[in-house]
């Protein structure tokens, strides 16, 4: 049978499992991240002025096309190095492992890269809009993103084999995203938003850290230099609670440098970070046991985003 049939709705020959596959890619749980720093950056901008929210809608659509050009394009540099496949199937869970369009054969190579390359020529062409109709100096920061997303995976830097995967994705999700959202509604970016950015990009660093757990054994069988694998699980254990010590840390001293005191609505979120610590501290080699401390750890960044953001748009005066 031919795996292929014509689908009128993008015009091009796909596999039957085309959309199931473009879901994994492009499911809005994915975006979690991503969202949270948005939320985050219109939070503060709602803080000091109006929102614009046709500007609102555009980034927010452009940063989540390169959400899903950056797991599209993940996914063939992944394959082709054998990192998804060498994931055991007791190490697989719902939030590492990869999106295995490819190893699952819910898409062919060819619609993954078409699904990539449309996603990333959407997210350049509404960055370009924005910085010719609103504000220029956010195609710098649009540039930045993409190179982050692209070169995660792709050579020649391969950012997450070699040790600075975690460090790109709290520079993407923490100061890039929210202070671009800031930027494209204030016209202007102030240290005390970069700041405001930093707990949260710790957070969501931790995030992928805690993935990396689960993965170990692919990554490493695959010559992927994650900092997990670098350190061994035992000591990336407890770099990720002090990772998150310094997290919550940087959060409760965010009111010295003149942000509302609301932001410490976001310290809910260190009860759920503290207990994602504690079961990797505790268990850094069980899978089924980790799977518990990924959720704490979804949960206590998007808390924190959420809980921050409340914070500052009901105490709408600086402290």
């Amino acid at each position: 049978m031919n795996r292929h049939r014509s689908d009128r709705a993008i015009g091009i020959a796909v596999s039957p499992t085309f959309w199931t596959g473009f879901w994994r890619l492009a499911d809005p749980k994915i975006t979690l991240a991503s969202a949270a720093s948005l939320l985050l950056g219109a939070a503060a901008a709602a803080h000091d002025g109006a929102i614009s929210w046709p500007w609102l809608f555009l980034a927010v659509l452009g940063i989540f096309c390169v959400e899903v050009a950056k797991n599209a394009s993940g996914e063939i540099f992944d394959f082709d190095l054998g990192a998804d496949l060498y994931v055991a199937p007791e190490d697989r869970s719902p939030f590492s492992g990869g999106k295995r369009v490819l190893v699952d054969q819910l898409l062919t190579r060819h619609e993954t890269a078409w699904i990539a390359g449309v996603s990333y020529t959407l997210a350049i062409t509404a960055g370009i809009w924005i910085a010719i109709a609103r504000e220029p100096r956010v195609l710098l920061l649009g540039l930045l993103g993409i190179a982050l997303a692209w070169f995660y995976h792709a050579p020649p830097f391969r950012l997450s084999y070699r040790g600075l995967g975690e460090l790109a994705v709290g520079i993407a999700y923490g100061p890039l995203i929210c202070c671009g959202t800031y930027l494209v509604q204030r016209g202007h970016v102030g240290p005390q938003i970069v700041f405001l950015s930093l707990p949260l990009g710790l957070l969501i660093a931790g995030f992928l850290w805690v993935n990396e757990f689960p993965d170990y054994q692919a990554d490493a069988r695959a010559g992927k230099r994650t900092l997990v694998v670098q350190l061994g699980r035992r000591r990336a254990s407890w770099a990720f609670l002090l990772l998150v010590c310094v997290a919550f840390a940087i959060q409760t001293g965010l009111p010295a440098i003149g942000l509302s005191k609301g932001v410490w609505l976001g310290l809910l979120g260190l009860p759920f970070a503290i207990a994602s610590a504690r079961r990797v501290v505790a268990s850094p080699e069980n899978t089924v046991l980790l799977i518990t401390a990924q959720k704490r750890a979804l949960e206590s960044f998007v808390i924190l985003s959420l809980t921050t953001s409340a914070g500052l748009l009901t105490f709408l005066a600086k402290t």
